[in-house]
């Protein structure tokens, strides 16, 4: 398998001498996806976002439906490969993209080469199996709340917060003084915010569990529950951004595949996971990138979508030439 500075290497190596042009990046990074679609035979997507730079263009949101539907029309397989490399994002919009890929396919696998956090985790917990390495991690689903001061809390946090003034109050009123400069910087409503977004989590974990990926199981409801509730607890994890193994999935009775199984396999994996992270190296303004092994792809540089499909796009028409003019 070429690792990490062979294919770094192999990029350089196609840019032409004596010009100033790019790398074929993309070119290399195409080349791996679809080796990998050979080596399965399923439909192979990556969902990829620059997780070193973050900021809002980089989330899971509504506007990732139209790289899904990009990327899956027109597949004649109902078997999914997905390479989900993520920070995370919004619950509600995951909740879509799980329902609009799951309408399409009946067997989803998951591929995790790095870290697919937050609501990324929820997404890969929508798939009838999730494939991990020795270095691959998860993480809590525990939800962040913004605050107004731009300060992002975990929901949990919040809650046992207001639980912990609201007991200390009512067993000695006089404390309300103390609390109050901490309670007045939330939101009116923020308590009931928090909450249901924690719901919202368990709930679809709990449900996608149990309709995919345990659907075969004994006891299938009970283990989806138990692994949602885990998940989803800020006090056993005690920190969002925390690394849950593979090893500690498997505890809780989900379907998970270690990538090293299978030889072949983790180098077709592991190439284009290299070439995917050269490609946010090498093209500083792409933040995000949905692509299947047929080339169809969905970009976003700096807030921009950029629909490319290198294949499909027809050459233009030559102009036409003009007649020749009558002999005198």
């Amino acid at each position: 398998m070429p690792g990490w500075g062979e294919i770094l290497a192999e990029i350089n190596a196609t840019v032409i001498p004596g010009t100033a042009g790019p790398p074929d990046v993309d070119g290399v990074r195409m080349k791996y996806l679809r080796q990998l679609a050979t080596l399965t035979g399923n439909t192979t997507v990556i969902y990829v976002t620059d997780t070193q730079t973050g900021g809002p263009q980089t989330i899971i949101d509504q506007s990732d439906m139209i790289g899904l539907m990009e990327v899956f029309r027109g597949q004649r397989t109902d078997q999914l490969d997905l390479i989900l490399h993520s920070a995370g994002g919004q619950a509600e919009a995951c909740d879509r993209l799980v329902g609009y890929m799951r309408s399409k396919f009946k067997y989803v696998r998951v591929f995790v080469p790095l870290q697919a956090m937050s609501a990324a985790t929820m997404w890969a917990m929508a798939a009838d199996e999730i494939v991990m390495g020795n270095h691959s991690q998860v993480g809590p689903i525990d939800p962040q709340i913004g605050l107004p001061s731009g300060i992002n809390i975990p929901a949990g946090a919040l809650t046992a917060q207001f639980k912990e003034a609201s007991d200390q109050c009512a067993e000695d009123p006089s404390r309300l003084t103390g609390w109050l400069p901490t309670l007045q910087q939330y939101p009116p409503g923020i308590l009931n915010v928090c909450e249901n977004a924690a719901d919202l989590a368990k709930t679809l974990v709990e449900q996608w569990l149990t309709t995919y990926m345990l659907k075969n199981r004994r006891h299938r409801a009970k283990i989806a529950k138990t692994a949602a509730e885990w998940l989803a607890d800020h006090k056993v994890h005690l920190s969002h951004g925390r690394a849950i193994t593979r090893e500690q999935l498997l505890e809780k009775k989900l379907v998970v595949t270690a990538l090293e199984d299978d030889q072949a396999l983790q180098d077709a994996v592991l190439s284009v996971s290299h070439a995917v992270n050269h490609t946010f190296n090498i093209s500083p303004s792409a933040v995000k990138l949905i692509e299947n092994q047929e080339g169809r792809r969905f970009v976003r540089h700096g807030g921009q979508q950029i629909m490319v499909n290198p294949a499909l796009i027809p050459m233009p028409s030559p102009p036409a030439t003009p007649p020749a003019p009558p002999n005198p």
